[in-house]
């Protein structure tokens, strides 16, 4: 047989392969498109309930990525929604938020380019690795085949020419694959949503894809492509760890419930809320798992550790047993592990025992909805309720806390805006149902402590990595999520200096967002962290170089963010005082477009304290007397400190 009719022969083959189910049933399609055909058909279930688990992918284009992954999205033919990016690390903080908001149950994949392209995106997952978001990441990579090497943006290796840009992907991803042979893309496939869908493991997933493999076709068994659902299945909690647990409860007179992102992702609001109420133990809430009670509730004592309340702080300080619900205990929720006192017990309710572990803790794996509910039956038996004394210390620390959250969203100054005063009013202004969110700098603080949610999903912080430049891909991605009221993302000058291309995107996508811009001309919560431990302040404020002195100790350079708003095709406004601002918001709410609001806010008008504490490296050779003072201040400290 000549070539001509070998090649004939073979597709009557495939067609015939393709026709007839249970014989060699197979599609041959490219890598590439195999790779999206393939995602499109992921479902994820969780109590009955089907979700779409891969809507679509975010991206940017280039020679690494355009031919394969881009002609697969434009020619075949999935559901699959395109999203075009102006920055790689952007969208996968869009991803992320994506993720966050949707309690883990839908994802975007991003796409890029090799180099530069994929690089950019190594933040972007060190951030939802960190905060256990699940977002599929898919770089270029140079040629499998070696042949044209070494090729544009390629970084050679000579002592190990395996090596390239995106094994950096690897200390930041739950799982990492590079796929140099098209059939490889079964098994790295489903691993890959083994990790995406696991609520033990998820985080960052990094499926490298070589240009010519993406390119290439091979014939894919057909049942590849069939509908898979994956099953969350809830992991209840085993007698013994009950029955210890439940020994432990019985007898804790000043019990206190630490809430975590784990109350979301399981759906367990509700299960939480019912469970303080009926044994009237007080819940305090990580930024993870803030919004989990009402602030209304009486059992809801607000935030915790470095950022925490003076409720919280002080119930943590006194407890004699924590309930860690959901939590890695970091430590702004630990205060540096000096929240809590060395003899208190801590029970961690946790699907990982990773985590469950931390602080010589007692491990309960299962997730919070069945936990608590497990932990509930158990209580109810024994008739437990912590002391009408106790609800009343509980209930006054509350009162108290409440009018000094009052009193810091109502102090004003002739000499600008005071940065509490603006949360205020926006938490006035805001409705139940909509969300904040923000990520890095002195705002996360002031929310955590001060803003008064109502309805879970209304908060929304990365504070895992605390991510300058999160801010407003995240409330893009947030906003892609959510449907039931306005998302309003709450920024410093400095973050969003750092990344805000993807406002661009916001409008491209007809999703509008609601940025609301504090400048206070630097990076002021680090600077007033210098100052806290002894500096005057050095290399944090945004100034000229004095010519004199070679020094950042010039005139402030000033930034009219409105108008840079406004050119990027958003409307824009500034407010002077919190009167004006309150105009803007409604004039904001009333647009169809994303928006951005501006104010100037002094430096240094941030709330802090309530008795917490945060380790900080301080010199212990310095030119500085202060700084010295601050180092033996801090010696004293870390006695204080439980050891592990």
């Amino acid at each position: 047989m000549d070539g001509q009719t070998v090649r004939e022969s073979k597709k009557l083959l495939r067609r015939f392969c393709i026709k007839n189910k249970g014989f060699m049933e197979t599609i041959r399609l490219t890598m590439a498109q195999a790779l999206l055909r393939f995602l499109d058909q992921q479902f994820i279930e969780l109590d009955g309930t089907e979700h779409k688990f891969v809507h679509g992918v975010m991206g940017i284009f280039g020679h690494g990525n355009v031919t394969g992954i881009g002609e697969a999205l434009e020619y075949g033919g999935t559901s699959l929604r395109y999203i075009q990016g102006n920055n790689e690390q952007g969208l996968v903080h869009a991803a992320a938020a994506f993720a966050k908001q949707k309690n883990r149950l839908g994802i975007y994949a991003c796409t890029s380019s090799i180099g530069p392209g994929a690089t950019n995106m190594i933040t972007g997952a060190a951030a939802a690795t960190v905060n256990r978001l699940p977002v599929l990441l898919l770089p270029g990579d140079i040629f499998a085949s070696r042949q044209p090497d070494p090729v544009l943006q390629q970084i050679e290796t000579p002592w190990d020419y395996t090596a390239n840009a995106n094994h950096a992907f690897k200390p930041v991803s739950r799982y990492w694959d590079c796929l140099e042979r098209p059939e490889q893309l079964m098994t790295a496939g489903l691993n890959a949503m083994r990790v995406l869908t696991d609520p033990v493991d998820t985080g960052a997933v990094t499926l490298c894809l070589p240009q010519d493999t993406q390119a290439e076709a091979y014939d894919y068994p057909a049942s590849f492509f069939e509908k898979r659902i994956w099953h969350l299945d809830r992991r209840s909690l085993h007698e013994r760890p009950l029955r210890n647990a439940v020994e432990l409860l019985r007898n804790a007179k000043r019990p206190l419930i630490v809430a975590g992102g784990g109350v979301h992702y399981s759906l367990a609001t509700k299960t939480l809320r019912e469970f303080a109420n009926t044994f009237q133990i007080p819940v305090c809430e990580t930024q993870a798992g803030k919004s989990a009670m009402s602030w209304k509730d009486e059992m809801s004592v607000g935030g915790v550790g470095v950022t925490g309340t003076a409720a919280a702080n002080l119930l943590a300080k006194d407890a004699d047993l924590i309930l860690a619900v959901g939590s890695r205990l970091q430590d702004f929720t630990t205060s540096s592990k000096q929240a809590f006192a060395e003899n208190t017990k801590i029970l961690h309710l946790n699907v990982s025992t990773f985590d469950g572990n931390k602080m010589d803790g007692i491990a309960l794996q299962a997730d919070a909805k069945s936990g608590l509910e497990a932990l509930s039956s158990g209580l109810e038996k024994i008739a437990y309720k912590t002391s009408a004394d106790y609800a009343n210390k509980v209930s006054q620390l509350k009162s108290e806390w409440n009018t000094e959250v009052d009193r810091l969203y109502g102090l004003s100054s002739d000499s600008g805006n005071v940065q509490t005063q603006i949360l205020g009013t926006l938490n006035e202004f805001m409705a139940p149902e909509d969300v904040i969110l923000c990520a890095a700098g002195s705002l996360p603080g002031d929310l955590h402590r001060l803003w008064r949610c109502e309805l879970p999903k209304t908060y929304h912080l990365e504070y895992g990595y605390s991510c300058m430049g999160y801010e407003v891909a995240g409330a893009l991605g947030a906003k892609l999520a959510w449907n039931e009221g306005e998302v309003y993302t709450i920024v410093g000058d400095g973050s969003f200096l750092m990344l805000h291309s993807e406002i661009l995107t916001s409008l491209k996508e007809h999703t509008k967002i609601n940025i609301v811009l504090l400048d206070n001309s630097g990076f002021q919560c680090i600077k007033n962290l210098q100052m806290a431990h002894g500096s005057v302040g050095f290399g944090n404020e945004f100034r000229y170089r004095e010519k004199e002195s070679g020094r950042l100790t010039g005139e402030i350079t000033p930034v009219d963010f409105k108008k840079y708003a406004e050119a990027l095709g958003v409307k824009a406004y500034f407010a002077e005082n919190a009167v004006e601002f309150k105009d803007a918001l409604q004039a904001a709410k009333q647009e169809k477009i994303s928006t951005l609001i501006e104010l100037k806010v002094m430096p240094g008008t941030m709330s802090d304290g309530y008795h917490s504490w945060w380790r900080v490296g301080v010199p212990e050779i310095s030119n500085c007397e202060d700084t010295l003072t601050s180092h033996a201040e801090m010696e004293v400290e870390v006695r204080k400190a439980r050891d592990y």
